[in-house]
């Protein structure tokens, strides 16, 4: 029997919507719809342009139909965003977006109640000011009416599927983004809810991936001239969905997912919540069948996107290949950056950027393109072997390989040198990790793929992986040295 997904993914510039047809034993995409998830400014806030993208959404669902229907629909986006709704079940406002600065100061805020050690061991995330419980923070104490009128908190995920079901639900991964999930009891944290005073009400139940939120309204039947179908929760979180994805059959195995942000972790059963575990900068998401992803965020392909625009600005219009060719090219080991330091965290001027961090830091200022390049790739890959270290000697677990996932993986140079960096096999793939993951839930949910472990046999003989074997490990020793003195200057 043949099943299909509609599968909407929504990344941080684009959003797409997706066929996943699983038919004679294997897994397919197509794209059938791509358009621009681009911030709008509302009310002097940064916001999600729900309105158009709800548009785009009926857009790909009618797509959708024309290449010949599906059995389900599934949504992911990031974390930690949000949609209000009021009694009378309309949306209050644009979703804010977390790039927006309302969050500035709520950290220090809320850290008077609960300390940033508390909330991560009762969380297991990361205390990060993006994170939904400052954004709430920010709501109840500066915008209270807003808060008297919300009688529901959707996750963006779960906002969208209400706005396809008409039902108020909230999926476990995306949920856990908010900081307000007892990462232990894996429900909401309600005596921590209670004592930030945010009201109890708007927190809905928690699904789990793989439950339905409901079927599709029958006015929406109406419109496209389809029977209900069920709208499924995925995992619901995008790197969630990543993880799932990953072609390992391995109990313990270590994945970098490669996006806009990278996020390097591992699997685990169990949280790890310790004081070592938050000064490693570590976070511990929610994943499929109530497992937990350990990872750490690291700020990725924004620097390689960030530079490739300010060049185009100077009139240099350097393809991704020629940026990639021309750091291949320069001289390696000269300068480092810290990726994560927040000088970078902003948009525009990233190679001005780059030199400021050379200077600040006594090293060679990186001049021509391919110089601030190489710069960007190899400290991205000392940072990813040094995060892979940490994580193997928090788990006490050895990793034979390491996992790369996602758009990223289509840079040869950066897959090349993060096998170099960590000294292990770098496995590239799949590309279109978070689509295949998120189809790949429903499709078990509906039965017709028997397990996570049958659906990444699927992919590890789908044939969608490269394998890049390190050869000059031993060069990078004395670089890795070099980088870890720099950062923790």
């Amino acid at each position: 029997m043949s099943r299909t997904i509609l599968v909407f993914d929504f990344g941080a510039s684009s959003a797409r919507a997706m066929l996943c047809r699983y038919s004679g034993g294997t897994v397919s995409l197509e794209e059938i719809h791509r358009f621009p998830n681009n911030p709008v400014t509302e009310n002097g806030h940064l916001c999600w342009d729900i309105d158009e993208l709800w548009e785009q959404m009926k857009v790909g669902i009618s797509f959708g139909v024309f290449n010949g229907g599906f059995d389900a629909i599934s949504i992911d986006t990031w974390g930690v965003d949000f949609g209000l709704i009021d009694k009378d079940g309309a949306l209050i406002g644009k979703p804010v977006h977390y790039r927006d600065e309302r969050t500035n100061g709520m950290p220090e805020e809320v850290y008077t109640k609960y300390s940033e050690q508390e909330l991560f061991m009762k969380s297991g995330i990361q205390p990060m000011n993006i994170n939904t419980v400052f954004q709430l923070h920010y709501l109840n104490n500066y915008e209270q009416n807003t808060m008297f009128r919300a009688e529901k908190l959707l996750m963006m995920p779960d906002l969208f599927a209400y706005m396809l079901t008409g039902k108020t639900r909230s999926e476990f991964t995306e949920a856990t983004t908010s900081q307000l999930i007892d990462c232990k009891a894996k429900g909401w944290n309600i005596k921590l809810i209670e004592a930030l005073g945010f009201p109890k009400r708007i927190f809905s139940p928690i699904i789990q991936p793989g439950e339905v939120y409901g079927v599709l309204k029958q006015e929406l039947c109406e419109e496209f001239r389809i029977e209900p179908v069920p709208v499924i929760a995925c995992c619901s979180h995008d790197t969630a969905s990543a993880v799932l994805a990953v072609p390992s059959l391995d109990e313990h195995f270590a994945f970098l997912s490669c996006g806009t942000w990278t996020l390097f972790g591992t699997e685990l059963r169990h949280p790890i919540v310790t004081p070592e575990a938050l000064a490693m900068g570590l976070t511990n998401e929610g994943g499929y069948g109530g497992t937990t992803t350990l990872l750490k965020n690291i700020m990725g392909l924004w620097l390689i996107q960030e530079t490739k625009r300010y060049y185009e600005k100077q009139g240099e219009k350097y393809s991704f290949a020629d940026l990639e060719r021309m750091a291949e090219e320069s001289e390696p080991f000269q300068s480092f950056i810290d990726p994560n330091d927040q000088l970078f965290a902003a948009p525009e001027d990233m190679p001005l950027k780059i030199q400021e961090y050379c200077r600040r830091t006594s090293q060679p200022v990186p001049e021509t393109a391919g110089q601030i390049m190489r710069t960007i790739y190899q400290s991205l890959a000392c940072e990813f072997a040094m995060t892979l270290d940490k994580i193997s000697k928090l788990t006490g677990y050895s990793y034979s390989k390491v996992h790369m996932i996602g758009g990223g993986t289509k840079d040869k140079l950066l897959c090349r040198l993060t096998a170099e960096a960590t000294g292990l096999p770098a496995v590239a793939g799949p590309v279109e990790a978070t689509a295949l993951g998120n189809g790949i839930c429903s499709l078990v949910a509906l039965g017709e793929i028997k397990d996570i472990r049958a659906a990444r046999e699927l992919i590890i003989s789908s044939g969608l992986t490269v394998t890049y074997e390190p050869t000059e490990h031993e060069k990078w020793l004395p670089a890795l040295e070099k980088y870890a003195a720099i950062i923790n200057k």
